[in-house]
């Protein structure tokens, strides 16, 4: 008996292990993350925190980044803080539940890195009407085929969002 229990947890284990790299990808970095943002599973945590919605941003080419929880004090901080990500990137799903994806760090100031992995360059004009930043999205809770850090995610969708003030 002993030994049938321990069998179990060992694989409930292992396919706890599989799951969470499967959505790292083998990313120290998505790991840290998600360790340091996992309290915005729930999106009520998020507004809790001073974060506000907007509309769901899709790609010209497919996929999506979802819809963006941004906190307006982080944004013109300019601090880059693991656990203080400027924006919370959230899936729509058709229940109407919205899924945490990625968030997003974004800096004014740049060259920017976290933990090693350089941010992408925005130039102003831009569609957000911001002027030139430096972002990072960070994928760590749904795997993107198109890497950890890429922008859009083929595999997110903005097919359910109910409104933009969702």
């Amino acid at each position: 008996m002993a030994a049938a229990v321990l069998t179990a947890c060992t694989a409930f284990a292992q396919a706890h292990q599989d799951a969470a790299a499967s959505v790292s990808g083998a990313s120290p970095l998505a790991d840290k993350v998600r360790a340091a943002n996992s309290r915005f599973l729930d999106v009520k945590a998020a507004t809790a925190e001073g974060y506000a919605p907007i509309p769901c941003a899709s790609g010209i080419t497919g996929g999506a980044m979802g819809i963006h929880y941004v906190n307006g004090q982080y944004l013109k901080d300019d601090k880059i803080d693991i656990s203080r990500p400027e924006a919370v990137m959230y899936e729509p799903t058709a229940d109407g539940t919205l899924k945490l994806v990625a968030v997003e760090y974004i800096t004014s100031k740049g060259p920017a890195s976290l933990d090693g992995q350089l941010f992408n360059f925005n130039s102003a004009p831009n569609r957000y009407g911001l002027g030139e930043f430096y972002e990072l999205h960070v994928w760590a809770w749904k795997g993107n085929p198109t890497g950890t850090f890429a922008d859009m995610n083929p595999k997110v969708s903005c097919e359910h969002a109910a409104s933009p003030t969702q």
